[in-house]
């Protein structure tokens, strides 16, 4: 791999890394409003919404992570 492109994809790595970090924020501060809501509505609708949408996002973190690493592995 040329210096051009290896240039490229530490360009591209650093931006996956600053969408994680992004991710990373909004996947805790829905965590935390999920933990704030009492008990009997984290097994309501909106509840389960709330936990599905994070479950996502974690899947997405991970997928992100992975991403960095084939990156990291690539170069």
């Amino acid at each position: 791999m040329n210096k051009q492109r290896r240039k490229e994809l530490d360009t591209i790595y650093r931006k996956i890394e600053n969408l994680l970090q992004d991710l990373e924020t909004v996947c805790g501060e829905e965590q935390d409003a999920y933990d704030n809501i009492p008990e009997n509505l984290q097994d309501s609708e909106r509840g389960e919404t709330m936990y599905n949408a994070i479950d996502n996002m974690e899947s997405a973190l991970s997928s992100l992570e992975e991403a960095m690493d084939y990156i990291q592995e690539a170069v």
